[in-house]
């Protein structure tokens, strides 16, 4: 493992500061999304198919982002939360209009109401601290 550069520290690296908070945040949403739609699939796939998939959809899209973040991946972590944006939006949107398609909860369905709207914010807080952050060459071994 590498030593922090005097440049990761001036530009807000995820080994320190708010960059590993935010690490951990996405980190925790990456297992919890994960590991419930795993059993919500394993146990009763049959009753929420398209809500238990989605929630599988957001585990990987969140694991992704936490490794992207956590790594300096910046395209990748871009990419990611802006998928991560435009599916909370878009099946927080459908599951609020239709909510007969959705018989159990998502972690995006309502914004993320049974994550206390967290799901809603975090690609905002996300997008926000990725943007707000010069880009950084990495160093060729």
């Amino acid at each position: 493992m590498s030593e922090p550069t005097d440049t990761d520290h001036r530009t807000g690296g995820t080994g320190n500061g708010f960059g590993r908070v935010l690490v951990f945040g996405y980190g925790i949403f990456a297992v919890a999304a994960t590991a419930r739609s795993v059993v919500q699939l394993a146990t009763k796939a049959s009753e929420a198919p398209l809500a238990y998939s989605l929630s599988a959809l957001a585990g990987v899209v969140y694991c992704v982002a936490t490794w992207a973040i956590a790594k300096n991946r910046r395209r990748l972590a871009l990419a990611t939360v802006l998928v991560e944006l435009v599916g909370v939006l878009g099946v927080g949107t459908w599951s609020v209009l239709a909510p007969g398609y959705f018989p159990d909860q998502t972690v995006w369905s309502a914004f993320g109401q049974g994550y206390g709207y967290l799901p809603a914010a975090l690609p905002f807080i996300g997008l926000g601290w990725l943007l707000s952050r010069p880009a950084v060459s990495r160093r060729q071994p």
